[in-house]
């Protein structure tokens, strides 16, 4: 045996990462503590969510239940359930109803009735209320019942197109709520409320008074929380061009500006649910997530000198996530560039050092060592028209390889089109690049992590900035000598694989080949049938109809598919209500006309995103041999 590295052309590296390891993967939606130390966390197993309970004092972690799979379908989900007073109250998959289960032992009961669409399940301090986001025949309501079910649940607030993240104060008497309204989007404006709520014995608590605090339709507001003595109200702001933390103190209606760095402290709200901070148990030190150019640190403030701290935990946690405070017990989503997602604790030291950090579940094997991994590096290069671009770049990592030649390079474009690739662990990076493939993330002009201007760049820029900065950045990678010119590969879904295809039209022949996961072909119909959430996005992307139809035509790659010449793969989800499966099939239908080489593969029970193992272990095994043809061997 000997350490040196065998000569092989890239692209046709060995890989240790299968197609069945990316189908493996646990990812973890959501963790929370419980009053009583229990921490329970959310984990997606192909297309089942598995609610996992740890009980304090060292004993072993177990399913909470056998039977129901958890997942909020509210939009894009998120706020799957919440914990407290030793029990769990979940939303269920199949009926989108909330259930109670005891943390300890006992049956999963039903709280409210199975009509509409159940989200972010918020318990009161004493334990006899539940609060919570419904969606029925497109009317959302904030609404409450019984903690035990006993009542027909009661409409506290309504009136708003949407609402989130509502949230109790210690008294059990007042509460907050996000709310927003057509055609914004809620990271483009929203207002936070306070409300006095009636309690009674006998009866579910009504509301009597309200309040808007702060927002208005070009303000970005996030996850208000109250403070653990009850005088203030936390909550995030963009009104500075950057998320920050702000205290609203509730007798004198001051309002604090907490953090003032250039760097985000929150990100767009595309599901229920987000928790980016938290208050210590006396409320003198808030625990938050910083996010800079993609990797997310944990910091403290401390509320009286205004202090801040940066946390030191492991430096191989480069990405944290749905933070949960219990005393000074922190609770994490973790992982990084080569570090698989974790299910991590945390307790601060006193002295500043590193802390005590304890591992509670791990989303993969970890068979492989961190060393095997590529490490990602955040990168800057100039647009067309001279501007910033943000990415992450993934160079060809293989403990067993070393290449020959000059590496392909797969360029992957984020959803959204208002999304981040962050610095999280990425095995669809990994699986490429273990290869001996090169790839950027490009976080094109329009996304999240840069500030609230980066952000807006691509409002009537869709088909623009986004196709542009991408062929910018691959050219940027050819010019420093990284990657073969003739070996590009365009991949992305939804949003990004809108960019896929205008990409290929725009630039025919600079792309070997694209790879489209769900893409939007057509603005009109996009605009027309899609989900209610999104039933307006295209207002601030590309402008209204019916005035602006020309423009939605021009930026609608189903009219001018015909100028798509290079390879290309198609995969599209039977089910998908976001992008129906008709736009796949009108722009595979011209493909299969002019003899364009193309793959493409609907999958049966899978909708905006593929979440069966069984699908995940296809795709992956079926974009390799099309990259082996077209790319590598073409």
């Amino acid at each position: 045996m000997t350490d040196e590295k065998i000569g092989r052309q890239y692209g046709l590296w060995d890989s240790p990462i299968s197609p069945i390891s990316l189908a493996r993967v646990m990812r973890f939606e959501d963790v929370a503590w419980d009053d009583s130390g229990t921490l329970v966390w959310l984990e997606k197993r192909s297309d089942r969510g598995v609610l996992m309970v740890q009980p304090p004092g060292g004993e072993a972690m177990r399913e909470l239940n056998s039977e129901f799979s958890v997942r909020a379908k509210l939009g894009y989900g998120g706020g799957d359930f919440c914990v407290g007073h030793g029990n769990v109250y979940f939303v269920e998959a199949g009926s989108r109803r909330i259930y109670r289960q005891p943390l300890a032992s006992g049956v999963a009961c039903p709280v409210t009735p199975a009509f509409g669409s159940s989200a972010s399940p918020k318990l009161s301090p004493d334990g006899r209320w539940l609060m919570f986001v419904r969606s029925y025949e497109e009317q959302d309501t904030l609404e409450i019942v019984d903690a035990g079910g006993k009542y027909w649940p009661q409409k506290l607030v309504s009136g708003d197109d949407f609402y989130m993240q509502p949230a109790w104060h210690p008294d059990g008497q007042r509460i907050a709520w996000i709310a927003w309204n057509h055609p914004n989007m809620p990271w483009d404006g929203t207002q936070l409320h306070i409300g006095k709520l009636r309690v009674g014995e006998d009866f579910l608590p009504t509301l009597i008074e309200e309040k808007t605090v702060v927002g208005d339709v070009e303000t970005s507001i996030l996850q208000p929380e109250f403070s653990p003595d009850g005088r203030y109200l936390a909550y995030i702001n963009d009104e500075t061009g950057w998320w920050q933390l702000y205290l609203y103190d509730l007798s004198s209606g001051e309002v604090r500006q907490v953090t003032d760095a250039l760097a985000e402290h929150g990100h767009p709200a595309w599901i229920q649910g987000l928790r980016i901070y938290g208050f210590c148990s006396d409320g003198k030190i808030l625990f938050f997530l910083r996010n800079e150019s993609g990797f997310i640190y944990l910091w403290q403030i401390d509320l009286s000198s205004g202090k801040e701290q940066r946390l030191l935990l492991d430096d191989g946690y480069t990405f944290l996530d749905q933070i949960s405070v219990r005393e000074d017990n922190l609770a994490l989503i973790a992982s990084g560039g080569r570090r698989p997602p974790r299910v991590i604790t945390y307790r601060p030291a006193d002295d500043g050092s590193s802390g005590d950090t304890h591992v509670n579940r791990r989303g993969t094997s970890e068979e492989l060592p961190e060393n095997a991994y590529s490490k990602p590096m955040a990168i800057e290069w100039l647009g067309m028209d001279g501007g910033t671009v943000h990415g992450l770049y993934y160079p060809p990592h293989n403990e067993r390889f070393e290449g020959v030649g000059t590496p392909p390079l797969i360029v992957h474009i984020h959803g959204g089109p208002t999304s981040q690739t962050r610095d999280k662990f990425n095995l669809t990076a990994q699986f490429f690049t273990s290869r001996g493939y090169a790839v950027l993330e490009v976080n094109y002009r329009g996304s999240t992590g840069y500030g609230r201007v980066y952000r807006d760049k691509l409002r009537g820029n869709w088909g623009v900035y986004d196709v542009e900065d991408t062929v910018s950045g691959a050219r940027h990678l050819v010019e420093g000598g990284l990657v073969d010119e003739k070996r590009l590969t365009i991949m992305g879904g939804s949003a990004g694989g809108f960019t896929v295809l205008k990409a290929l039209e725009d630039y025919p022949g600079f792309f070997a080949a694209g790879i489209c996961l769900y893409g939007v072909s057509n603005q009109f119909t996009s605009a027309a049938d899609t989900h209610k959430f999104e039933a307006h996005y295209s207002d601030s992307l590309l402008g209204t109809l019916p005035e602006t139809s020309d423009l939605y035509r021009e930026r609608s790659p189903i009219f001018f598919v015909d100028k798509i010449q290079d390879p290309i793969a198609i995969f599209q989800g039977e089910d998908d209500v976001v992008v129906p499966r008709l736009q796949s099939d009108e722009v595979v239908e011209s493909l299969q006309k002019r003899g364009v080489p193309h793959v493409y593969h609907v999958y049966p029970d899978e909708g905006h995103g593929f979440r069966k193992s069984e699908t995940i272990e296809h795709f992956y095994t079926e974009v390799e041999k099309f990259l082996r043809q077209y790319v590598i061997f073409s």
